[in-house]
């Protein structure tokens, strides 16, 4: 009998199967996307872990977290890279400006369309005049009287053609506007007077429209007065870059006359030829898109914007939305005060049916449906929380500029600077561009002489820039909407400290930052003279506190006498550190000794404050 070998296919015997080598899978790499900030409980969460885990194995590494721990990217990607996975940084997406985009128009589809026309310069140089002569010389006396100023914008009709002007102040039709590359103006025309010549706010129009990168035309106005000097305006704005086209350049100039209407008609013509030459075309026969212009709560018609259409055609019963409103367009009215049911590119309406009051600058767009209004509305609504947050992190001052550089959130850092005198502002202006370095280019974007205004706050919130003043104050109104809108302004009376403000700035070196906290207020009651001191002040306590060596105000009515600091504080004979309310005390101040019964003598300190 045959015998079977060991091994091979025995009676009774399970056989395996002789197993392939396969191949070992490569491992695959896992990578994460996490936004700029985030906390332990979200990263865990993303990296589908317990965040138990990960703060254990911080707190061996000697960092102390919780679950609402917030950790920067750079963090997380350490964090994560200690389980290998990879990290990505998530871009943050304008879920408006998503919305907003479209495709551009065919070329086809084009058709001519008015331009829009914004008419700035210097008080007093003749804006209005001018204004008010173009409207006598081409609307009909029908129209004049019924033009509806409160639209903020009217048209005119030259040669059966139309042009747009906006009666909204000039930098309000740049700076307000200026939403998500939105820009509600053509051409600027600068008014400047033959006789007065560039002024502050003339450069202040120039720099205004050069941000918003639109044409400028120049109308030198008041020729028919005696101290007329026309090429004298001329030479001073080629110090702007704006030059004649007579003198080789490529900006348009004109001479008028808004008191006798000498050279209105060749303003119109040369507005026209400008837009020619810009080529301003839109398509009429789609949904409209458009900007507020402005905005208003009437009581007997509820919500009204006044706004311009720039592409397509607005109709009556049209569903639209506005920011954060929509709504259905119950009427229109034109800028003649008559009621219209359409209206094309260029066009300013006032409408009414939407359901709030539209921030002016505001993108409105026609939809389909109410509910596809309703949902941009809602859209801008939650986006608007998050962005009123991060604006409020990012708007920019001097104390954490040198952080955002280091982030990389800086490349460039804008300047508004404002002065006593033309020499201060040149001076200033020269030595803090000459602060550039490799990581943040500094722009002084306006400068000019007076007190800091409330379109010089408006200029700085629309470009994130800090005001820096040389030997001037804040205008009352500028310095409350300065604080509304979180712009930083910065006063200075010597050059040097401007200059090293910024430069330890952008070198992170900032000094310590001291607040004013008045302790105490205190009344002269009597005066005393002693031979080795002058006059002591007899003095009566009124509320808080004064100490020894505090500083100190002395008012006389209402206008300040002293600052400065109080040499002696005594107590019937004796010197003592504090005295409180209810209680006499004489002082004696360095350097003064003028003081008068009734003075009122405010006592405070200077406290260190953490930057935040």
């Amino acid at each position: 009998m045959r015998r079977i070998p060991a091994g091979k296919n025995r009676p009774g015997r399970f056989i395996r199967p002789e197993k392939k080598v396969e191949a070992a899978e490569e491992e695959q790499i896992k990578t994460i996307t996490i936004p700029e900030k985030l906390t332990i409980r979200e990263l865990a969460e993303t990296m589908h872990m317990n965040p138990s885990e990960i703060i254990k194995k911080l707190f061996l590494a000697g960092q102390i977290m919780t679950p609402n721990s917030e950790v920067s990217y750079e963090e997380a990607e350490k964090i994560a890279l200690d389980y290998d996975i990879l990290c990505e940084k998530e871009q943050k997406v304008d879920v408006i400006e998503e919305l907003l985009r479209e495709d551009e128009d065919k070329e086809e589809d084009m058709e001519t369309r008015p331009p829009v026309v914004c008419v700035m310069g210097h008080v007093d140089h003749g804006k209005t005049s001018l204004l008010d002569e173009i409207r006598k010389t081409n609307v009909t006396g029908k129209e004049a009287g019924g033009i509806t100023q409160a639209i903020g914008a009217y048209t005119v009709n030259v040669d059966g053609r139309s042009i747009t002007f906006l009666d909204t102040p000039g930098h309000e039709a740049f700076t307000a506007m200026r939403m998500r590359g939105a820009n509600s103006t053509d051409i600027a025309v600068l008014v400047v007077a033959a006789d007065d010549g560039v002024m502050p706010q003339t450069i202040e129009a120039i720099n205004h429209a050069k941000a918003a990168e639109v044409e400028i035309v120049v109308a030198i106005n008041k020729i028919d007065k005696a101290g007329a000097n026309v090429d004298r305006v001329k030479q001073e704005l080629t110090n702007y870059e704006l030059i004649p086209t007579d003198w080789g350049g490529s900006t348009e100039f004109v001479e008028v006359s808004a008191k006798t209407g000498e050279g209105i008609q060749d303003l119109l013509e040369t507005i026209l030829l400008t837009a020619d030459i810009l080529e301003l075309k839109a398509n009429p026969n789609r949904k409209a898109r458009g900007l507020v212009l402005e905005a208003k709560l009437d009581k007997g018609r509820g919500p009204v914007a006044n706004v311009l259409v720039q592409k397509g055609t607005l109709h009556i019963g049209d569903f639209i939305s506005a920011g954060a409103s929509s709504g259905k367009v119950r009427a229109m009215i034109d800028d003649k005060g008559k009621r219209v049911k359409e209206a094309k590119p260029s066009q300013p309406v006032e409408i009414l049916g939407l359901s709030d009051v539209p921030s002016a600058g505001e993108v409105l767009v026609a939809h389909e449906t109410n509910d596809e209004a309703r949902a941009y509305a809602e859209t801008y609504k939650n986006q608007h929380k998050e962005e009123l947050i991060e604006d409020t992190k990012m708007r920019m001052n001097l104390d954490d500029l040198f952080n955002q550089m280091k982030e990389g959130n800086l490349k460039e850092f804008n300047l508004i600077l404002k002065a006593d005198v033309q020499g201060s502002v040149e001076a200033l202006k020269q030595s803090l561009l000459k602060l550039s370095n490799d990581e943040v280019v500094v722009k002084v974007i306006h400068s000019g002489v007076g007190a800091i205004t409330e379109s010089d706050v408006t200029l700085a919130s629309a470009s994130n820039a800090v005001i820096i003043g040389f030997n001037v104050r804040p205008e009352a109104a500028a310095k409350s909407m300065a604080e509304h809108e979180g712009v930083d302004i910065r006063l200075y009376k010597v050059i040097y400290q401007a200059i090293d403000a910024v430069e330890a700035a952008l070198t992170g070196m900032l000094a310590p930052v001291y607040e004013e906290r008045v302790i105490g207020h205190v009344e002269v009651r009597q005066i005393f003279k002693a031979s080795s001191v002058g006059n002591i002040a007899g003095s009566y306590v009124l509320d808080g506190v004064i100490t020894r060596g505090c500083k100190c105000r002395i008012r006389r009515g209402d206008e300040q006498i002293f600052d400065g600091d109080l040499l002696s504080l005594k107590r019937y004979k004796d010197d003592v550190k504090e005295v409180k309310a209810g209680f006499e005390c004489g002082l004696v101040f360095d350097g003064f000794d003028k003081m008068q019964v009734g003075d009122i003598v405010e006592a405070y300190d200077l406290v260190e404050v953490p930057r935040t």
